[in-house]
Formats: C-alpha cells, sequence, structure tokens
C-alpha cells in the first residue's frame, strides 16, 4: 500500500491518476476532501483527511503503509501567507511524516525534491527543501530522492507563471538578462520515474536522482518558445535579478497569486540543469521535449 501526500499537487495528482490507471489503489492525504474529489478518481483511491502538521491525521494515513511519497511541500510558486509558511510545511512537516512512518513501521520513503538544493540562509524557501532531503536521509529509514527541473504540462506553476505574465504584462523582464539556464522536463517523465523508482526500491535504494527533459534552455529561450506558441509581441527587457527581486517582493505584498515570488527567485541564482543523458541513462526511456510538447499541445 502507498501513501501519496500531496495528493492534490501538481506531481501528486498526476502519480494517483496514473497509480489508479495501472490498479493501485493508493490512499492520499488531502486538506480538503471536496477538492480533492474535483482532482482525483476519488473511486479508485483512499482518502484521509488532514496534513502533515496533524500527528493524529498522520498516524492514520501511515497505517498498513509499507511506502510513501513524499510531495507535500510547500513550492517556490507560492507565497507564504497566514499559516502556510515554508518552514512549517516543508521541514516540520517531513519531520512529522519520518515520525509516523517510523512509529507505523513504515519501510521507504520517496521525496519529490527539487534541482539545485542547496543549503540556505536560515529560514529561506532553499534551506527549507534542503533540510528536508538531509532530515530524510539521516532518519534511518529506506529513501530515495527525486530532484526534477522545472516542470511543463497542461497548468505546470512554473509556465503558468511565465504566460500569466505575458498576458497581463507589455515589457516581460528577463532575470539576470535571460541567460539562466533551465531544463523543464514534462510532468508525466517525472511520474514514469517515480513508477520505476517505486518498481525497483533495491536497485534506487538511498540514492538521489537529478532529472531533467532533453534540452536546455535559456530562460530568454523559454520566454521566446511562449511568445511564439502563444502567438504574442513583446518588450523583452533585461532585468538585474535584485530589481525584479523587489518587484516580487511588491507583487506578494498586493496579489493574492503573484506571477512570481521571492522564493521563486532562487530558481534564477543557479543554472537549472543537470546532464541530459540522465533519465535514459537511470530509467531507460527519453524525455518529451519542451520544444516538442509546447508545438503539438501549446501552452
Amino acid at each position: 500500500m502507498i501513501l501519496i501526500t500531496g495528493a492534490t499537487g501538481y506531481i501528486g495528482r498526476h502519480l494517483v491518476s496514473r497509480l489508479a490507471e495501472q490498479g493501485e489503489r493508493s490512499r492520499c492525504l488531502v486538506r480538503d476532501p471536496k477538492r480533492a474529489a474535483q482532482i482525483l478518481p476519488t473511486d479508485k483511491v483512499e482518502l484521509v483527511q488532514g496534513d502533515t502538521l496533524n500527528a493524529t491525521a498522520l498516524q492514520t494515513a501511515v497505517h498498513g503503509i509499507d511506502t510513501i511519497v513524499h510531495a507535500a511541500f510547500m513550492t517556490a510558486d507560492r507565497k507564504e501567507s497566514v499559516g502556510n509558511h515554508y518552514e512549517n510545511t516543508n521541514v516540520r512537516g517531513t519531520e512529522n511524516v519520518i515520525k509516523a512512518a517510523k512509529e507505523a513501521g513504515v519501510k521507504r520513503i520517496v521525496e519529490i525534491s527539487g534541482l539545485g538544493t542547496r543549503a540556505d540562509k536560515p529560514g529561506s524557501y532553499m534551506q527549507g527543501r534542503y533540510l528536508a532531503e538531509q532530515t530524510l536521509k539521516d532518519s534511518g529509514l529506506d529513501w530515495t530522492i527525486i530532484q526534477p527541473s522545472v516542470l511543463f504540462g497542461k497548468g505546470s506553476p512554473f509556465i503558468k507563471g511565465l504566460t500569466d505574465l505575458i498576458r497581463s504584462a507589455p515589457v516581460v523582464p528577463l532575470i539576470g538578462g535571460g541567460k539562466t539556464m533551465f531544463q523543464p522536463i514534462y510532468v508525466e517523465d517525472v511520474v514514469s520515474v517515480i513508477m520505476k523508482v517505486l518498481e525497483d526500491p533495491t536497485r534506487t535504494s538511498r540514492k538521489t536522482y537529478t532529472i531533467g527533459g532533453p534540452e536546455y534552455y535559456s530562460f530568454s529561450q523559454v520566454i521566446d518558445l511562449l511568445l511564439g506558441t502563444m502567438h504574442k509581441t513583446r518588450i523583452k527587457a533585461p532585468a538585474p535579478t535584485l530589481l525584479v527581486g523587489v518587484g516580487a517582493a511588491v507583487m506578494e505584498a498586493v496579489l493574492p497569486k503573484p506571477p512570481i515570488t521571492k522564493a521563486a527567485m532562487t530558481l534564477f541564482s543557479f543554472d537549472n540543469i543537470t546532464d541530459k543523458q540522465s533519465i535514459e541513462r537511470d530509467f531507460g526511456f527519453k524525455p518529451v521535449s519542451f520544444t516538442d510538447y509546447l508545438r503539438q499541445h501549446g501552452v
């Protein structure tokens, strides 16, 4: 039996659907069962109401579970608000999942992290993701960590944020001059990697996998591809990272769902790439091209 935390999140919902298609009945930890019913195939899954900060709900959720896919993270596209903090969800939540797993005799946790996760200043988004990984590695449990680059697919947060910006702004800022490199990966390819990890626990035990699509793109190239796909013309203006960071802070202060957050700005502090052959080498299939996907499906 598999428990999925963050089951209604972007990767979580795709994973639940894939498992259901293959006849696997997963258990899903969800905050809002009514919302989950609109997203998940509820006739093929078991829902447990709660979250990773609720010890009682976690005890119920982990009962009888062999493997947890831990995807309940507050991602960089979301701003912090009352009751929603990176530190609580990403660090405390992971600690709670591990504690509950140990008490229930769960054998294994597969954590869905992010490419480029590293130590950072205390309380920061990146530091929280780093600590979540380290906590799992030090847990004594069997573990696998998957670190994907930015995701694409229908409704993906990274691409949606950029397309919303293109639609709403006459000028598109090229953060850091547009030179930061990305390796967009199709969400269904991430799910395929998770499935292969679940199917082969011995080979993938205590390993961290960095994964990305088959091509590298500068941020400027990503914007050009989106503009072309959307049939839009916009002025592209090189913008210092510091200046855009100030703008992100202002948007967080006034907008409930800003197109870019202060946390998302950390993605522009390093090249978000790994080996182009990582998926073929480790999992035996070729990931979908970002360019080909846009050509066939649009944004």
